[in-house]
């Protein structure tokens, strides 16, 4: 008999944002972080609005289903669930534009299919590969994680995907691998936004190798029970729950393994505010507020952060040692 050992870590179904507070987050995180400041609701997380919330299985393409969400409780009446207009049209995603309203102009040319994701740098098995073909060899996972975010605002969202580890180890990186580098989908024809100097073109993030195979770490192919949506990183995405959710590339089309340490996309735009390693550490404030509390959407009080978002058990080992201050 398998007996699954509790961790102080792990998420109950009832903390799962609601699907309907998810989608109307950007209402709640203006209404509630005014101490912040508007300064704050930058452009970290895709928030166009999904797609019509369905709970039935989903296909990534056809005959290859991913199985619904089945590991937490009924999060309310999905199919009841109304989107203001405002929502859909107050959103920051920088590869659509610069301007609130550009998601809601642009992201209907994007198109997530189809797709490739190339494996490169120092593994000894490179290659380029469909996106089901990157995918089938394993077997899907619904995860519940915690997602904390800069600016002070966390969610808890059921994801669907596979271990990170898993596709990693498939591609066999080399001894002097000590990185794994994200780089996003660079298509200016669909995302104007990458026609500025908002940022450095592609987008990319990185890990550490030994952060990569981390039994927590995870590529997300689905959310809530369904396909990822565009604006939320279609059609894969890295998430890495001790991490602020800027770690967590999205649409990624590579993933290369280096011995250096990449040049990541908001460390370097704004290194004082954004650090390599992101690790969420309620000790070490944003220049331009604290980080010590957050606010669950959904909840109107602050509570406490957790030091690695609450996932010590499972990544404070990697960082023994470390100044996570001066690495933060």
């Amino acid at each position: 008999m398998l007996i699954r050992i509790k961790k102080a870590s792990d998420v109950a179904p009832s903390e799962i944002t609601p699907e309907s507070v998810y989608l109307n987050r950007r209402h709640f995180i203006a209404a509630a972080m005014a101490g912040v400041g508007t300064g704050a609701l930058g452009g970290f997380e895709n928030t166009a609005v999904a797609a019509t919330p369905s709970s039935m299985p989903f296909q990534v393409s056809p005959g290859f289903t991913v199985p619904a969400v089945d590991t937490y409780e009924k999060l309310g009446p999905q199919d009841e669930v109304t989107i203001p207009f405002s929502v859909w049209s107050y959103n920051n995603f920088a590869e659509f534009g610069p301007e609130k309203t550009d998601p809601l102009a642009n992201i209907g040319t994007f198109q997530p299919r189809p797709w490739a994701i190339a494996v490169d740098g120092l593994c000894a098995k490179p290659g380029t590969l469909d996106l089901d073909d990157f995918l089938k060899p394993q077997s899907f996972e619904t995860r519940t994680y915690r997602l904390r975010c800069t600016e002070t605002w966390s969610i808890v969202v059921p994801w669907v995907g596979i271990p990170l580890a898993d596709a990693v180890k498939r591609f066999e990186p080399l001894g002097s691998a000590k990185f794994v580098r994200f780089e996003t989908v660079m298509r200016p024809e669909e995302m104007p936004g990458q026609k500025t100097s908002a940022l450095k073109w592609p987008y990319v993030e990185a890990l550490r190798l030994d952060e990569a195979l981390n039994p927590l770490a995870f590529l997300a192919v689905g959310m809530y029970g369904q396909v990822l949506p565009g604006q939320n990183g279609a059609p894969i995405r890295v998430v890495a729950p001790w991490k602020y959710g800027f770690k967590g590339a999205k649409s990624i089309v590579r993933m290369t393994f280096t011995e250096d340490q990449p040049v990541t996309s908001w460390n370097l735009r704004i290194p004082k505010e954004y650090g390599f390693m992101a690790n969420v550490n309620p000790a070490v404030d944003h220049p331009r507020w604290s980080q010590a509390t957050e606010r669950r959407l959904g909840e109107f009080r602050r509570r406490p952060t957790l030091m690695f978002n609450g996932y010590g058990e499972e990544v404070a080992h990697m960082y023994a040692g470390m100044d996570l201050i001066k690495n933060f």
